[in-house]
């Protein structure tokens, strides 16, 4: 009977402590428990990036960055880039975002790892370069493309390091509000 007693305690003293102390389940460590390389890849020809300035309307350009798009579009339509911040706001410059870590150094893909830079002289986005409202890949370096993007907030001789995967058609005013901090609620891709 004493047994059963000491057993009967420890078990009511490991659910307490279930019930006590629930498991801290805050929307990143949601995101940082899933693995994006699970996701169902799809491709898109249009974004909505709500934020709580507004919405920004993005034209993709799966035709000049296929691999990209697919990344960017698998992770919105998996809720990965909701509540994260807009981390980055260089006024005259670009806003950045998609770094679930909030300060630049994070990031995934549904790639696995990095995926490759899409820098291809002869498409019209890699032509055109870094105009005002134009969406493109930040990363490290060569080849090291996660979940970052930036905004352009107004046109800019940068050097072809940076894949563009589109380009605001619809809210570049929501654009030049957004300062550090300012959250993306959701994207919605189509």
């Amino acid at each position: 009977m004493k047994n059963t007693t000491i057993i009967i305690g420890v078990i009511i003293l490991i659910i307490g402590g279930f019930l006590l102390f629930p498991k801290n389940n805050s929307e990143g460590e949601k995101r940082n428990m899933s693995d994006p390389t699970t996701f169902e890849k799809i491709s898109a020809t249009s974004a909505v990036i709500k934020t709580e300035k507004g919405n920004i309307a993005i034209e993709l350009y799966p035709q000049d960055a296929p691999k990209t798009v697919t990344n960017f579009a698998t992770l919105a339509k998996n809720g990965y880039y909701n509540t994260l911040t807009f981390h980055r706001v260089e006024a005259g410059f670009v806003i950045q975002g998609g770094d679930p870590n909030g300060n630049g150094t994070g990031g995934v893909s549904v790639y696995g790892n990095k995926f490759e830079d899409e820098l291809d002289p002869k498409t019209e986005s890699y032509k055109n370069g870094y105009k005002e409202g134009v969406v493109a890949m930040a990363n490290a370096g060569p080849n090291t493309n996660g979940s970052q993007f930036f905004i352009m907030l107004a046109d800019n001789p940068l050097q072809n390091a940076y894949t563009i995967f589109g380009k605001v058609i619809s809210g570049i005013d929501v654009v030049k509000k957004i300062e550090v901090g300012d959250k993306i609620l959701t994207i919605e891709v189509k």
